[in-house]
């Protein structure tokens, strides 16, 4: 017994001082990262120059997310090894802008690998790449492997090169719904749903096993619309490609064939290694291989100061409105900070007029409601706003987007989902299974209303269903008078229903098709600033600690303490937590994603 009390006292020892050793570690890198980020912002060390003869590098890899917001690591995180900084669209987009007038870029060369990003998101990069085209400039475009994605904005490119060992994933357009409801029901958890909308089909994960009729027709018609959009925008640039050939060719297994077949059909131009395309850039710019010069849109952006005009006396405001909306969380679209900005940027005389960019899928009732309110009180003050659309602008996201003077959307943008439906949790049959029972004591049968842990009576529900119709009407009421739209014709469009933004305008719900940069020339126009405007993105972007530290040692410091640890955290029960503690009455789209990568 004396040895094992030894042995396990010497163990916990062992292990203390182990754990000492790599936080020591840590802190040393975190350290020298600090210093070498400080000392390179201060130009103390050599960065990479846009010099002469330099070539674009835009590498589609990894998360594209909408604009940089602070890291946030921990030591767990680090253990896990989720370190790596996601590019952002805005940043793409502007070094596209920058590298189409900068005389030193002398070409782009596009590095896909398995970018995740949304439709509208690949669709945005696209026509930054577009536009890029038009000075003259010629563009590469290399992969090991090309997704739906990917491929879509390289096919824009002069020369398309892939692997000869590579693959073509495409595979069309779709998505995978998850349903909870065979889970709940073995954990004792029912939902009790009250909602508005034949289309309103964000509850039905909660309270089936699959799709209904309407959810799946509106989910057909939008991945068709979507689709017929890529492949039409890939035939224009690859000549011997048609729509049709496409559907042909993937429904007869493309993902599956040989590089020889993407070559022959046209999908890219030559089969190559990698190694083998320095030379290749080497040539298309007359210079010498060992002369290359390749910049990063961050290298790019960084020498110019779009978005921090912070003291301009003719500011455009660009606040970004990204996640669900939720209610007091530190993530997503937490109506409590965004609301005192917006009354902040109302009131400042040197803000001439305001760009909501807006990439959410909905969420809080409540929430999008105070937000709604408060971009109100920013056009009372006669400035005027437009809505720029991300990934998605529905539900909530519709909600606050509807009154702008403007909206615009990407031809990919998914929108709508004019509804509202409340969502309660009855856990009585998991704590029953917990031998846990629940008395409740009050003056009025409303006081446990509504309760976790019993079933809501007809009475109850029938409460719930008509709280959420009275949401629902105030929700129709303000997209009706923000687009000029009659009641009757905004309830003809809601019902819940999603849809692309090609079909949105069509129906009123949206503007015109275009970019956030179209967005703020529209505002600086309408403000009568266009001539001397200037851009301020919002909320303001602040580094934490970890944002410091180049890459290069974050991920030293990822090898060196990586212990292969996968269960840091309960990521199941942290998952059913977030199910059961949203917001009880959500103006949400339904539960799917459409990503165009893998």
């Amino acid at each position: 017994m004396l040895k094992k009390f030894f042995l396990n006292t010497l163990s916990s020892f062992v292990g203390t001082w182990v754990a000492l050793f790599i936080f020591a570690i840590v802190g040393v890198i975190v350290t020298f990262g600090i210093i070498g980020g400080i000392a390179a912002k201060n130009g103390e060390s050599a960065n990479v120059g846009v010099t002469k003869n330099s070539i674009l590098t835009l590498e589609l890899d990894g998360n594209i997310i909408e604009s940089e917001i602070p890291t946030s690591l921990d030591y767990a995180s680090l253990l896990k090894g989720n370190i790596e900084k996601p590019q952002t669209l805005n940043v793409i987009v502007e070094s596209l802008k920058d590298a189409a007038e900068n005389k030193n870029i002398k070409a782009l060369y596009i590095k896909c690998g398995a970018a995740i990003a949304s439709p509208a998101t690949f669709n945005a990069i696209r026509e930054a790449v577009k536009d890029f085209k038009k000075s003259g400039k010629k563009i590469y475009a290399y992969a090991d492997g090309y997704t739906l994605g990917t491929y879509y904005v390289a096919s824009l490119a002069d020369k398309i090169y892939l692997n000869p060992y590579g693959e073509m994933a495409i595979q069309g357009m779709g998505s995978t719904s998850m349903f909870f409801k065979g889970l709940m029901d073995k954990l004792g958890i029912e939902f009790q749903v009250a909602k508005v909308g034949t289309f309103k089909s964000a509850v039905e994960p909660y309270i089936s096993t699959h799709f209904s009729d309407p959810a799946r027709a509106q989910l057909d018609t939008l991945f068709s619309i979507s689709w017929d959009y890529i492949k039409k925008g890939i035939c224009e640039n690859r000549k011997k490609l048609s729509s049709s050939k496409i559907d042909s060719l993937v429904n007869n297994g493309l993902m599956f064939s040989s590089a020889d077949l993407a070559v022959k059909t046209g999908f890219v131009d030559e089969a190559v290694y990698e190694r083998t395309m320095d030379e290749r850039l080497a040539k298309l710019i007359d210079v010498d291989k060992k002369k290359l010069n390749f910049v990063s849109p961050s290298d790019l952006v960084g020498q110019t100061p779009w978005g921090n005009a912070y003291t301009s006396k003719n500011r455009v405001a660009v606040l970004y409105a990204t996640g669900e909306i939720v209610d007091g969380a530190s993530t997503g679209i937490n109506y409590q900070k965004l609301v005192p900005i917006i009354t902040s940027l109302a009131e400042d005389d040197n803000v001439k007029g305001m760009v909501l960019r807006v990439n959410s899928p909905g969420g809080s009732a409540f929430g999008s409601d105070q937000i709604g309110e408060a971009l109100d009180y920013f056009m009372s003050k006669g400035k005027p706003l437009a809505v720029s659309m991300g990934d998605y602008a529905a539900s909530g996201g519709y909600w606050i987007s509807c009154c702008a003077d403007k909206i615009y959307a990407d031809p990919l943008t998914i929108t709508g989902s004019i509804g509202i439906f409340g969502l309660i949790p009855n856990a009585k049959g998991l704590t029953e299974k917990l031998g846990v029972n629940f008395e409740t004591i009050s003056t009025n049968p409303a006081a446990a209303f509504p309760s976790l842990y019993k079933p809501m009576d007809e009475k109850q529900l029938a409460i719930l269903q008509r709280y959420v119709e009275e949401g629902y009407d105030r929700f129709i009421s303000r997209v009706a008078k923000g687009r000029k739209l009659s009641k009757e014709k905004v309830m003809n469009i809601a019902e819940g229903r999603v849809w692309n933004a090609m079909k949105a305008k069509e129906i009123g719900l949206v503007d015109s098709l275009g970019s956030l940069g179209d967005a703020i020339e529209w505002t600086a126009k309408k403000a009568d600033i266009y001539d001397k405007y200037e851009v301020a993105v919002y909320p303001e972007y602040k580094p934490s600690i970890w944002d410091m530290i180049p890459a290069g040692e974050l991920n030293i410091a990822k090898l060196m303490i990586n212990a292969g640890s996968d269960n840091i955290t309960a990521d199941g029960l942290k998952f059913i937590d977030n199910i059961l503690s949203r917001n009880k009455v959500l103006a949400r789209m339904p539960e799917f994603e459409v990503v165009l990568g893998k």
